[in-house]
């Protein structure tokens, strides 16, 4: 796909993975809207990253996935649409299930009525590897039971069905894209890489949840590749893809590893608030890329070592953004 001067509708561009998106959308030479979660101080989000050249070129569009005049609105006109707006936080979602749910469910289907009407030639929603559950085999392909093992987990498997539903009786040109754990600059210590390396860095005690849980690592530019290969593949519709290493690494494990990255030298404990209520931990996510290799042609570039290192080597640039203190949900 041509990407220059196609007209591209993202949710959730002020994010992580969206603010990586959008960038490589951007200098592809693609025309972005990007919706943003509304602040009264105009929070650019991860965007806040990106250098003004790239910047300057997106349209920013503050608002909400669960009101879908606004949605309708914003979609109309538009050739592509990645939909990675979300609330991410599994602990979050312990919290505030209910909005958690609207959020996730109610706005894809919002976003999909939109896209429908509006005729988006292709739409890349965002599922997860957490609507697996805890592995009942490895590797993990996209035929395994779903299964919801947190609130987080079931808005997500609900997205998921929403996006098929409307492919099979609607014809929306819609592909799921599954990504695995993704790590990378710009991540906020909500996640447990950034948890861990801030902690490494300025204290002599890293406090974790539990430390056996095993996760498939993505760098995020791998995870991007993965959005932009599947919106140009046309063997993508209809399909959900999985996007991951095919390798796992235990919480105990990847905290040795950010250690000898760093360079540093700490205690590992761990404590209950930290830890997922025991029915809601996934043990094992090990991805099988198979998939993605065949249908679009996908797979991983970047090493955990040197992903890890990039990581390290931003937080080290921007230690404002982050509390070693402090657990974020």
């Amino acid at each position: 796909m041509n990407w220059r001067r196609q007209k591209v509708f993202i949710t959730g561009g002020s994010g992580f993975i969206g603010s990586h998106l959008t960038e490589r959308l951007v200098t592809s030479g693609a025309k972005v809207t990007a919706l943003l979660e509304y602040t009264p101080y105009n929070d650019l989000g991860c965007l806040r990253h990106l250098p003004k050249s790239v910047l300057s070129h997106i349209e920013l569009a503050p608002g909400d996935l669960r009101d879908p005049e606004m949605i309708k609105k914003l979609l109309r006109g538009k050739d592509v649409v990645f939909h990675l707006g979300a609330l991410v936080g599994i602990p979050y979602s312990y919290v505030n299930p209910r909005e958690v749910f609207e959020v996730n469910a109610t706005g894809t289907l919002n976003l999909l009525l939109a896209a429908r009407d509006a005729g988006a030639s292709k739409v890349v929603t965002t599922s997860t590897s957490e609507v697996y559950g805890t592995a009942l085999y490895t590797p993990i392909d996209e035929d395994h039971p779903l299964q919801a093992q947190s609130p987080y987990s079931a808005s997500k498997i609900a997205a998921d069905k929403v996006a098929e539903a409307f492919h099979k009786t609607y014809g929306v040109p819609v592909a799921t894209l599954r990504p695995f754990n993704t790590y990378g600059p710009r991540q906020s210590d909500r996640a447990i890489i950034p948890t861990i390396i801030i902690q490494a860095l300025r204290k002599k005690q890293i406090t974790l949840g539990s430390l056996t849980p095993r996760r498939d690592m993505n760098y995020v530019l791998d995870t991007v590749d993965g959005f932009i290969k599947t919106a140009e593949s046309p063997k993508a519709i209809g399909q959900a893809i999985n996007i991951g290493t095919g390798r796992d690494i235990s919480v105990g494990e990847l905290a040795a590893a950010i250690l000898k990255v760093t360079g540093k030298k700490a205690r590992i404990v761990t404590t209950s608030a930290r830890k997922r209520p025991k029915g809601s931990e996934v043990m094992q996510l090990l991805c099988d890329n198979s998939r993605a290799k065949e249908l679009i042609g996908w797979e991983p570039k970047t090493s955990l070592e040197a992903g890890l290192r990039h990581t390290v080597d931003w937080m080290r640039a921007h230690m404002e953004g982050y509390d070693p203190d402090k657990y974020q949900i």
